[in-house]
């Protein structure tokens, strides 16, 4: 919004000094910050995450073929 706000202000006073579109601007950064604030541990989580699931379902799949084996092995004809 802050950036809007600053080219509404440059659109109506028609200057296109920094006073004129500094505080918008300023917003703008402010509201950039908070998000990267937000962004970059929901990043990070989803990745640490992602690498647990993936690990987890490598490990059941090991498993289940080594059951299969044994299965295999125990109870076949």
């Amino acid at each position: 919004m802050g950036i809007i706000r600053a080219f509404q202000d440059l659109g109506q006073m028609g200057s296109t000094s920094l006073r004129t579109v500094g505080p918008g601007i300023s917003l703008a950064l402010i509201a950039t910050a908070m998000g990267l604030f937000a962004a970059i541990p929901a990043a990070i989580s989803f990745n640490i995450f992602g690498h647990r699931i993936r690990e987890l379902g490598t490990r059941m799949d090991d498993f289940s073929l080594e059951f299969l084996n044994l299965a295999e092995r125990s109870f076949g004809d």
